[in-house]
């Protein structure tokens, strides 16, 4: 698998980008096609077969769930069909956020999957509820024999209402609903109940995804895919956010934050900023560095920008940040300089642990995060929650930033 850095550059105090018309308030991505995990006996014979994954999506799903849930699962080798519960292909999720799915549910209705997963997010979670294609798709998984999974409200709202659980879990606010239909409600972050797995919100869909890959492909695949996520082995390990040259943050309102993306960006790390940053009411702009607004992101999703690079260069912005991607750095050091323009020069910073002998001082690239003075870096997809949360401590303090982990179920340090 090649190394794929995440290498973020915080500018503050109103900087210019060196290369944005009205933007919309939304990224549309396009996609082709803990408890720890626990083991799962499955045969050579099965793991070598070509896994057949579905993925619904509608109107208010959480991206965070369902990009996540898609990578992990394309970087373990599955086939995963995105499919649109909706009257259109584009679906609208939360904070802005826009999918347009492979397929209609309608196409998938005759096809059998060897995995169904239902992302979150209200509500989106009623509208995957309320589809009947949906509901005879995953009765049938489950009268077969065949996993299915949820996360967030899906598994009360969903899967519940659909008489499908048992022992399960979902996000907090939902667990009273829960108990109405599973026989043993518990709190863990991933719950594995024989072949239906749920788990409880954006901050465990990581551990829910790679959970998926250990069902389908085994303990060894699982563990091969988790290493370069750079997670954290157990999500309750402590952790420091190092900094180092404080200044101020400053920002006359809401900051307003441009994310830039190319080909081969990673568009896991992509939309946990996004995300994360609108939460927080921040104004997110995403620009296309390339000559059109949609790009073909590292595990194939497109994602499109609200406008390209050189219309964004028009306006200013309190923050600007880089997601990783190999492809997608190589296409910034062309018009957003970072390293090889000498930006990193005489800071703390850390990277992806491949490419962290590119770094000019690499005294704290252990660190999951470096903040030094108006730089900010991290080292890949398993840190980026904790970078945008470190954004949001910055600019709102640490109290918006622990309220948006508790939200997220994410520990904060």
């Amino acid at each position: 698998m090649k190394a794929r850095p995440i290498c973020l550059l915080a500018q503050t105090r109103r900087a210019r980008p060196s290369c944005c018309s009205d933007s919309s308030d939304g990224v549309t991505i396009t996609s082709h096609k803990n408890h720890s995990p626990r083991s799962f006996s499955v045969s050579a014979f099965s793991i070598a077969m070509s896994k057949k994954v579905l993925v619904p999506v509608a109107n208010g799903t959480e991206p965070i769930e369902a990009v996540v849930t898609i990578d992990v699962l394309r970087r373990a080798g599955a086939d995963v069909t995105v499919a649109s519960v909706e009257k259109q292909l584009r679906v609208v999720a939360a904070h802005g956020v826009k999918l347009i799915a492979d397929a209609f549910i309608s196409d998938c209705a005759d096809a059998v999957f060897d995995l169904i997963s239902l992302p979150g997010g209200m509500p989106g979670g009623s509208n995957l509820r309320d589809c009947k294609i949906l509901e005879n798709l995953v009765k049938k998984q489950a009268m077969e024999g065949r996993p299915y999974a949820a996360i967030c409200a899906s598994p009360a709202v969903v899967l519940g209402s659909w008489d499908l659980l048992k022992g399960a879990t979902c996000y907090p606010s939902f667990m009273e609903q829960l108990k109405s239909f599973a026989s043993a409600v518990v709190d863990s972050r991933v719950q594995v109940d024989g072949k239906v797995v749920t788990s409880r919100g954006p901050g465990t869909t990581m551990e829910y995804a790679v959970t998926l890959v250990e069902l389908l492909f085994g303990k060894e695949k699982a563990n091969e895919v988790a290493g370069p996520l750079v997670m954290r082995s157990n999500h309750a390990d402590p952790y420091t956010i190092a900094e180092f040259n404080p200044v101020d943050w400053i920002s006359d309102s809401d900051p307003q934050i441009l994310v830039p993306i190319a080909n081969g960006s990673e568009e896991m790390e992509a939309v946990f900023i996004i995300d994360v940053l609108r939460r927080a009411k921040a104004k997110v702009i995403v620009a296309s560095v390339e000559d059109n607004i949609e790009v073909v992101a590292s595990r194939k999703v497109k994602l499109a920008a609200d406008m390209l690079l050189d219309e964004a260069a028009k306006l200013s912005y309190d923050l600007i940040v880089l997601p990783g991607g190999l492809g997608g750095a190589e296409a910034f050091t062309k018009s957003l300089v970072l390293e090889p323009h000498g930006l990193l020069k005489g800071k703390k910073a850390t990277a992806f642990p491949a490419m962290c002998n590119k770094l000019s001082d690499q005294s704290e690239a252990e660190n999951r995060v470096v903040v030094d003075g108006n730089l900010i870096t991290s080292r890949g997809p398993g840190t980026s929650m904790e970078f945008g949360l470190a954004i949001v401590e910055e600019f709102y303090g640490r109290n918006k930033a622990l309220d948006l982990a508790e939200v997220m179920l994410f520990t904060y340090p």
